[in-house]
């Protein structure tokens, strides 16, 4: 996960709609049924994926009312985290 990645589309969530991305993550779901695709293509795709996630996730947090900064941090904290276990 890049946390600059996360932070641009969590932007883009304020400003928009979180339902762009959501459709966005279904395209990139579906485009991973294609058999010709590289590992390394599935590899961007899934990273791409994971990234909508999060930014998803922190969005959540911040229209909860967590400031943004701390959403991010919170959300960071839970990934390294999870990476350690």
């Amino acid at each position: 996960m890049r946390l600059p990645i996360i932070k641009l589309l969590t932007e883009f969530i304020e400003k928009k709609d979180s339902d762009y991305v959501l459709e966005t993550i279904d395209t990139l779901e579906a485009l991973t049924e294609l058999p010709s695709l590289k590992d390394e293509e599935l590899d961007v795709i899934g990273e791409l994926i994971s990234n909508m996630y999060g930014a998803l996730d922190v969005a959540k947090s911040i229209q909860e009312g967590t400031p943004k900064k701390e959403a991010m941090n919170q959300f960071m904290q839970r990934v390294l985290g999870s990476i350690d276990k």
